[in-house]
């Protein structure tokens, strides 16, 4: 590794890259489709529990996925299919934020 590269550069970039092919395929499984192409695609993903967090107050199951899916994704003018990509790269970022703040911890 040269001296001018510090692994801290280079967890964020591979993070970075995990984020964005994380949405990217997320997105080519969700864009255009129905509900129910969207639940299929993201059935038991950590995404799908993030959703259902904030989902509606009072509904369970994949009533509480899909409305909070189109809630996250209204947060950003979208709908559902937004919501999906969103919750699906969230825990990659997440991940990769705490690896890259690990590596800048203890850099010299």
């Amino acid at each position: 590794m040269s001296d001018d590269l510090k692994p801290s550069t280079v967890a964020g970039t591979a993070g970075a890259v995990a984020t964005v092919g994380t949405a990217a395929s997320t997105a080519s499984a969700v864009i255009g489709g129905s509900a129910a192409t969207i639940m299929s695609a993201t059935a038991g993903t950590t995404g799908a529990a993030l959703a259902s967090a904030a989902g509606a107050s009072g509904l369970a199951g994949g009533a509480a996925i899909s409305s909070g899916m189109a809630a996250i994704g209204s947060v950003v003018g979208g709908g559902m299919a937004a919501g999906a990509i969103i919750t699906a790269a969230a825990p990659v970022a997440a991940i990769a934020a705490i690896g890259y703040g690990l590596f800048k911890l203890f850099e010299d």
